[in-house]
């Protein structure tokens, strides 16, 4: 091929690709990604067409299934035709407005097989067609069911360990769904998953126990989740198990020549007992005495002869148990706290609970009055020591010399004070200067010095300044025994044994 010619065949390619590129821009078929639905629900395959241009015309609708690999028509729509829907769908497909601008159809009682990819498309003159496909996902909503165990459940020694007691089965899901159990009661569950032809999966789970007389008629609920739905089966728990005896009607309070007193047998048993059968622990029952089935009738007024210990052996299905009592007999009636009866295991329960609150209660008053009492005796107490000074606070002013000794240090008593030699001018008669003997005749509280020289001390009021004890003038003669008499404080003061001492 001449280079010349391949050329000019390529520019016409490129010049009719320019040309038409606006044509295919203008045709556009919409469809919805994805559509999903579940088995017997209907579903509906939305598909538009938009046309820009209007030299391009439509000319038929076509809906195709892709199928490995090939298409399979579904519906044909033709504007002189008209519909046209191919098996298998006839029955089930229809278009909603059958128009060459709206291809929507809409798809009635979805079946598994109907997921897949479908495909909607539109043949135009003179540009072909054009065509936009959608998933189609089918959901099946699994059968949910839930039942006991058809082997009879029972509890019993010697019995083989876990056994299967209820079966929860989530069938035919797509996807699958999860199985939980809700219980009460210990044991553990066993889990299977199988895949049918058609795609779906079912599950089923048992749940396994070890059977007890607690398990009965407990509830064990079966919970399958399956997408946003939570659907629950409740079942109620049926074990069998042998009697539990016990022997009712003795008070404690059985003495001679008390009437009508009798003996009761319960049993508790799954299923009920059917067959009772009394008899004493060593020999046989009094001749005055009546079984009827679960009661022993006395028939006679107390005697010694029926003090014993009574059995009771009950029967059912599953085997036999057997309850006693002991039977004492008194020569007259025993005083009991409540009443003539034995209280029940409850009442007694009850009462203790009483009793034990009254003791609490009790406790802590007895507490608060402990702590008033120690209380008041700590404070009389210290109101004792209080008193062991004379005359209060003031007393423990009582200093030797100015009152400013140093704690614990007792000075000398000298024998006589020095002081400065009075000049002519300090002889001179003074309102302010006046003699040692005639300053202490006189003092605050009005005793005289005859009487207050006999003290080794003096007093220092508290309204007393400095200036009154600073006069140079002042000298006196400490008695001799002025420190056997003393008693030196922590505070720095100085005080008399005898003020100090009750």
């Amino acid at each position: 091929m001449q280079p010349g010619l391949c050329a000019r065949r390529t520019a016409r390619l490129v010049l009719l690709l320019v040309v038409l590129l606006p044509v295919f821009q203008a045709q556009t078929v919409t469809v919805d990604d994805s559509v999903s639905g579940f088995i017997g629900n209907d579903v509906v395959l939305r598909c538009t067409f938009t046309n820009n241009n209007p030299n391009i015309k439509v000319t038929q609708v076509t809906w195709q299934k892709a199928t490995n690999g090939s298409k399979q028509n579904i519906a044909i729509f033709h504007p002189s035709m008209g519909v046209s829907v191919l098996p298998p769908y006839q029955d089930r497909v229809s278009f909603k407005q059958a128009s060459l601008e709206d291809a929507t159809i809409e798809l009635s009682s979805l079946e598994l097989q109907d997921e897949g990819v479908y495909i909607c498309e539109f043949a135009t003159f003179p540009t072909g067609n054009r065509e936009s496909q959608v998933n189609l996902t089918v959901f099946a909503r699994p059968v949910i069911d839930a039942e006991l165990s058809p082997n009879t459940i029972i509890a019993r020694a010697g019995l083989p360990g876990k056994i299967v007691v209820a079966t929860c089965t989530s069938a035919n899901g797509k996807p699958p769904g999860i199985i939980t159990w809700e219980t009460k009661i210990n044991g553990e569950t066993v889990v299977k998953e199988s895949r049918n032809q058609n795609g779906t999966i079912t599950v089923t789970s048992q749940f396994l126990l070890v059977p007890s007389r607690e398990a009965h008629r407990q509830p064990l609920t079966c919970v399958v989740n399956y997408q946003m739905d939570r659907t629950t089966k409740v079942l109620m728990l049926n074990v069998q198990y042998e009697p539990e005896v016990t022997v009712e009607g003795f008070d404690g309070n059985w003495y001679l020549n008390r009437e009508d007193v009798r003996l009761t047998c319960r049993a508790d048993g799954n299923p009920p007992a059917t067959k009772y059968k009394w008899k004493m622990l060593n020999g046989s029952l009094p001749v005055n005495v009546e079984p009827q089935n679960s009661t022993l009738l006395f028939k006679r007024t107390v005697t010694y002869d029926l003090a014993g210990t009574y059995v009771c052996e009950a029967t059912n299905a599953i085997g036999t148990r057997s309850g006693l009592v002991e039977v004492n007999i008194t020569e007259s009636p025993q005083i009991l706290p409540s009443s003539t009866s034995r209280p029940s295991v409850r009442a007694g329960l009850d009462s203790s609970g009483n009793n034990n609150n009254t003791l609490v209660i009790g406790a802590v008053v007895g507490g608060a009055m402990l702590v008033l009492l120690v209380g008041l005796i700590v404070f009389i107490v210290l109101c004792k020591k209080h008193r062991t000074f004379k005359g209060g606070y003031n007393t423990k002013k009582h200093v030797y010399g100015n009152g400013y000794s140093q704690a614990g240090i007792m000075p000398p008593a000298p024998e006589h004070v020095p002081y400065q030699e009075e000049s002519d001018e300090d002889k001179k008669p003074s309102p302010m200067n006046v003699s040692y003997e005639n300053e202490r005749k006189v003092i605050r509280d009005g005793a005289d010095f005859d009487t207050d020289s006999k003290r080794p001390y003096f007093t220092v009021d508290e309204s007393d300044t400095q200036e009154d004890f600073d006069d140079p003038t002042l000298s006196f003669q400490y008695p001799p025994d002025l420190t056997e008499d003393m008693v030196s404080q922590n505070d720095g003061s100085i005080i008399s044994k005898k003020e100090w001492y009750v």
